[in-house]
């Protein structure tokens, strides 16, 4: 019974010992983009990474003086990439909702933009359960926007999933969809500003609901990483004030998207 106690006291102080050397070392921070969601992440030709989120996320990194390690993953396997520990952090416009709560703790926002539907141009497409009735809508699965059509017009509408959002992008110019819902930010200037998107304009009002929508975007991190939690929200406190946040801002939008 003697050697099972010291044998027991023993694992605890090192565990105690090997939680206290690792608590806070956060010198290299890994964190997961998606890279596919212009203008906010994107790889260029040469496989470099670039966007607002990356930037944010660069910054971010800066301000706490840690190493910034961007890893790609694909948005249906993004959290479970997190819980698993392919990366510390998700900086990937993923909105804070009571959902994703369940699984991961969040930082305080770092922007907050509406969604919107997009139709083609002159299709005179009324936003209601009788004007979408028979009607397909485009949207990036497993996200907000998924959530939002399938509760709020799932009886209406004929729902098309994609993989990414340039998935759904490509099949409204190939005229398999009637309408897409996004981000209204991401969707103006990765899409309707663009050529292929020349011939599509937005329709009906601006959604935000935060039963749907969230609380802005926020950087996810896993639940037993608290103080990674804390050094994340000092730094987009810090980023905020001293105008660093405004210059990344202003390479992107023409307007403050906090």
């Amino acid at each position: 019974m003697k050697k099972l106690v010291t044998a027991l006291v023993s694992f605890a102080l090192l565990a105690l010992f090997s939680t206290a050397a690792t608590a806070g070392n956060w010198d290299k921070i890994r964190i997961g983009v998606e890279g596919a969601y212009p203008p906010f992440s994107w790889v260029e030709a040469d496989g470099e990474l670039k966007g607002f989120d990356i930037e944010i996320a660069n910054a971010l990194c800066n301000q706490m003086g840690a190493e910034c390690v961007l890893v790609t993953q694909d948005w249906d396997g993004i959290i479970p990439a997190l819980l698993a520990k392919k990366y510390d952090a998700i900086v990937a416009s993923m909105s804070i909702t009571e959902e994703r709560k369940k699984k991961v703790a969040f930082s305080d926002k770092y922007y907050n933009t509406p969604a919107r539907f997009a139709q083609k141009k002159g299709a005179g497409i009324s936003i209601s359960k009788e004007g979408l009735s028979g009607k397909s809508v485009g949207v990036q699965r497993a996200t907000i926007h998924d959530n939002f059509i399938t509760a709020e017009f799932g009886d209406s509408v004929t729902i098309k999933r994609y993989a990414t959002q340039d998935e759904a992008y490509l099949d409204a110019v190939a005229g398999r969809v009637d309408l897409l819902l996004a981000d209204s930010i991401a969707m103006d200037d990765g899409f309707l500003k663009t050529d292929n998107g020349a011939g599509w304009e937005f329709v009906g009002p601006s959604y935000s609901d935060p039963k749907y929508f969230g609380d802005g975007a926020g950087v996810a991190i896993r639940k037993g990483d608290q103080d990674l939690v804390d050094l994340f929200n000092k730094a987009i406190t810090a980023i905020r004030a001293d105008g660093t946040y405004q210059k990344i801002n202003a390479k992107y939008f023409k307007f403050d998207i906090y």
